[in-house]
């Protein structure tokens, strides 16, 4: 009989374990990039553009609220996979426990403070007056799904660092069904306008957040006997001190003792989690200032660049999947001692990741007009879009090699360096390289694309120095080790 290996990230191929574990990941982004442009693309069957633009700048805020959980989220993806990698049941379920609370006070805070704010964030966006009612409307209603959003990544979160990225696809996919269907129903013979959007999308948030708790309650009952950590019953310390590690784990096990603030498993959560997020709403950040510096060019660079940026969304997909799954995959086999095969599942995501990103860049240099002529027919704007993409693409093959140091610092808790050095990047090159760039070259945007490509170099060159000096100190495993399969 074939051996299960669901969740046994600690043997087999280290490439086709990273492969098979990112591909899930890379489509669940893809499905979840698709969900705002749903609601967007619906929005515009039924409605005018008063209610178009209430969806589009709503879900550019809703976006960034989801991109901040979802790196606060990576502390539980790490410390719930090292807990899975070393073969501590009752670790990785105090931590699933911790997490799911934490994120569930948080979102109740959050929910809050934004509501009683959304006329400051609406005002602070620059929304056309025409458009204020439907996006206060759309935001309001929209911002009561934040504690489902949290459900759904802090959950998904366990089931990655559990070594799945199967289910979190499934759960998204169903989302996008139900939000899909409800955006036509409430927008179309309700004629709901930005409101029935914002329902659509919150319902079908509860959806799959109820969906996948239900899943990974589910699974535990059925794994309490052992069979999950696929050690019978045998306790934590036993299991450490027979030297046994997790054989096949298909679920996180989550007792009733587990719902209870743990001050060092929370600590530890926000030392990963809090990075990451920050890092992570810093970029959104960093593109809204770019956004801006390109506004005042004129409206065809506004619209090159707001056409470009979304292209290169969707290949960012391959890098940012790259990234969770090296974060996964290290932590459990750090947590396993198997420090030299961690180290491998950064080189190897980093050569799968940079190898995608010299095709896109080699493909662009020759499709770039042709790419985006199919989201306009305006000549001047395909052809500044084409400017622009030419050399912005280069930042995807860049990218690559700092994603993956920043999936693998995260693994070993040091995910404050990618912060670091994306923060470093954002301030001396890729704010000042556009402004720059806008001020020198007005008649073209070409040398503007290389100032993201420019910021991924000098960010990857960072992430290489601090990989070489915590390594040569031995913080990446050393002496006596743990060895996997290759």
């Amino acid at each position: 009989m074939k051996e299960n290996l669901e969740g046994k990230l600690t043997e087999g191929s280290v490439a086709a374990r990273l492969v098979a574990f990112s591909l899930p990941f890379l489509m669940a982004n893809f499905l979840q990039t698709l969900y705002g442009m749903a609601d967007l693309f619906i929005a515009g069957q039924f409605n005018g553009a008063d209610v178009i633009t209430a969806v589009s700048i709503g879900s550019q805020i809703m976006h960034m609220i989801t991109v901040i959980i979802a790196g606060l989220a990576m502390g539980t993806t790490v410390l719930t996979a090292r807990a899975v990698g070393a073969g501590k049941e009752r670790d990785a379920g105090l931590c699933a426990g911790n997490s799911l609370l934490a994120f569930l006070i948080f979102s109740v805070f959050a929910t809050a403070i934004l509501f009683v704010f959304c006329p400051q964030i609406v005002a602070l966006m620059h929304t056309p007056p025409e458009a204020v009612g439907e996006t206060l409307s759309y935001l309001g209603i929209c911002f009561l799904g934040i504690p489902f959003i949290s459900l759904y990544n802090s959950v998904s979160a366990v089931f990655r660092g559990a070594g799945d990225s199967k289910r979190p696809l499934y759960f998204v996919a169903a989302s996008c069904l139900v939000n899909i269907i409800l955006d036509v129903f409430f927008m179309g013979p309700l004629a709901l306008g930005s409101r029935g959007a914002a329902l659509a999308t919150v319902l079908s948030q509860a959806f799959s957040a109820f969906l996948a708790a239900f899943v990974l309650f589910a699974r535990g009952k059925r794994g309490a006997s052992g069979e999950a950590y696929g050690s019978g019953g045998a306790s934590d310390e036993a299991r450490a001190s027979s030297g046994s590690r997790v054989k096949s784990v298909a679920c996180v096990r989550i007792l009733r003792g587990d719902f209870r603030m743990d001050a060092k498993v929370l600590k530890a959560l926000l030392q990963i989690g809090l990075p990451v997020s920050a890092q992570d709403g810093f970029i959104q950040v960093s593109f809204l200032v770019i956004t801006i510096i390109a506004n005042s060019r004129g409206l065809s660079v506004a619209a090159a660049v707001g056409i470009v940026e979304k292209i290169i969304c969707f290949l960012f997909l391959v890098p940012s999947s790259m990234l969770s799954a090296i974060s996964a995959l290290a932590a459990q086999n750090m947590g396993a001692s198997l420090h030299a095969r961690a180290r491998h599942t950064l080189y190897a995501g980093m050569a799968i990741a940079s190898a995608f990103g010299a095709l896109f860049a080699l493909a662009f240099q020759f499709a770039s007009v042709p790419f985006v002529s199919l989201f306009t027919h305006d000549a001047e704007v395909v052809q500044l879009g084409g400017q622009y993409l030419r050399s912005y693409v280069f930042d995807c093959f860049f990218a690559a090699f700092h994603f993956a140091f920043s999936g693998f610092f995260c693994a070993y808790g040091y995910s404050l360096l990618s912060f670091v050095h994306n923060t470093v990047s954002i301030l001396l090159v890729r704010i000042p390289g556009a402004y720059f760039a806008a001020k020198y070259f007005p008649g073209t945007l070409y040398p503007m694309g290389w100032a993201p490509a420019i910021g991924s170099l000098l960010s990857s060159l960072i992430c290489l120095g601090f990989y070489l000096l915590l390594k040569r100190n031995g913080k990446f495993g050393g002496g006596l080790e743990r060895h996997g399969g290759k």
